[in-house]
């Protein structure tokens, strides 16, 4: 399936962009974020990477379809 990734903070920095198409083939939040973390390793150091689905944050039992679209929304700091 196909999934819209925006990325925000240290999240858009460890992957290099603000938007990519990523071809996935899990079916939830989870294996997506085992996905992410196997190929950006550097995500694992973050105290924490909430997602968002189509702007609604999503745990990791979330079911995910095509064309879904995915935030990676990091810590944030306080100011």
């Amino acid at each position: 399936m196909r999934l819209q990734l925006i990325t925000f903070g240290v999240a858009r920095e460890v992957l290099g962009t603000r938007q990519v198409a990523w071809s996935f083939g899990g079916h939830t939040v989870g294996e997506l974020k085992a996905e992410l973390l196997a190929r950006y390793p550097a995500l694992a150091s973050l105290r924490s990477l909430q997602i968002a689905v189509n702007e609604k944050f999503a745990d990791d039992h979330h079911p995910l379809v095509e064309s879904d679209e995915i935030a990676l929304i990091p810590p944030m700091n306080g100011g």
